[in-house]
């Protein structure tokens, strides 16, 4: 790709991703069991709508959708930093077990000691971040190869998997009310589910503006981001925290939502190229947008059944993650 092209290229999905998310964020409004036009939303807004508008988007739709923008936007955003920390664009919080190191914690939170839920986001952070360390370090031989990434993080996923199962069977009495949150959704997210996530994920998304330049160093190699006086294993470490914090928020609140964090990012990198001053920043709003969308069609088209958001994620993102896996050649 000539330089040309990449700066069209780039300059077209600065303008088409605020459109992306604006026109999802309309569209989980207006649609689902009881359309409401935008003009409906608009009086709603102005005080002058009907009650039952207005019972419909304040209190179900409006809190889901924002619940879902954040979600998208924390999962894309650790995502794109874990791929540059680990130099592997195969890297996924889902794939690779850190999201199921949050799941774990949130679990035994929400399942052994119900009574500290409100601790659930520090504690899905918590779970994610201890789980990247150890796949990080378990892949570490004189570098990291993406293969060797690839095949920690499945190996800790389901092992963290068989603990989750396990907890799940010891306390089968109150496993009701999580099995919903597992297969990763927005159902009945509200403002509540907003006010306790909202903090981590507001912080995390605002930290990202300073994770760009040492994941373009990064990207450099080892050697010469030294060479340029960077402290390499503190600028990982603190990137693998951010990325952690990123993926815990969104599991407190959806639960395990999978290949948002590969699919967004390598999208993204297709249309920009490498480059993290345009990578991250634009993965945020497009993973918000993509989460939306997705809930929106998982509750809209399949009334009278409300299809979990993350059932539907995986049903799109496992196929493009094996079309990956063939293009790099880790596939036969």
């Amino acid at each position: 790709m000539d330089i040309q092209q990449r700066s069209f290229r780039r300059k077209l999905t600065v303008i088409l991703t605020p459109i992306f998310l604006v026109s999802a964020f309309l569209y989980g409004l207006t649609y689902g069991s009881v359309p409401i036009s935008l003009h409906d939303i608009w009086t709603v807004f102005t005080a002058d709508g009907q009650p039952f508008q207005e019972k419909i988007i304040m209190n179900l739709r409006l809190p889901r959708v924002l619940v879902g923008l954040l979600t998208g936007a924390c999962l894309a955003a650790s995502g794109a930093l874990l791929q540059g920390v680990m130099k592997n664009p195969l890297a996924d919080p889902g794939i690779i077990g850190v999201s199921a190191g949050g799941g774990l914690a949130a679990v035994i939170s929400m399942i052994v000691f119900p009574e500290l839920s409100y601790l659930l986001p520090m504690m899905a952070f918590l779970g994610s971040f201890l789980t990247s360390i150890v796949i990080y370090s378990l892949a570490w031989d004189k570098g990291a190869s993406p293969l060797k990434i690839i095949l920690a993080g499945v190996a800790v996923n389901a092992l963290l998997g068989a603990v989750t199962s396990g907890i799940m069977v010891i306390f089968s009495d109150r496993v009701q009310a999580v099995l919903p949150w597992l297969a990763g959704g927005l159902s009945g997210r509200s403002w509540h589910h907003l006010g306790f996530m909202a903090p981590y994920a507001l912080v995390g998304l605002c930290l990202t503006a300073f994770a760009a330049k040492p994941s373009n160093l990064l990207l450099l190699g080892d050697d010469s981001a030294k060479l340029l006086g960077q402290n390499v294993e503190l600028q990982r470490f603190l990137l693998i925290l951010l990325s952690s914090l990123l993926a815990g928020a969104a599991v407190s609140a959806a639960g395990l939502v999978g290949f948002v964090g590969l699919v967004v990012p390598h999208a993204i990198r297709l249309l920009t190229g490498e480059d993290y001053r345009f990578l991250l920043p634009l993965s945020i709003p497009a993973g918000a947008a993509l989460v939306v969308l997705a809930d929106t069609i998982a509750r809209s088209w399949f009334d009278p059944i409300e299809l979990p958001v993350g059932i539907l994620l995986a049903g799109l993102g496992a196929p493009f993650f094996l079309f990956l896996l063939k293009k790099r050649g880790i596939m036969p």
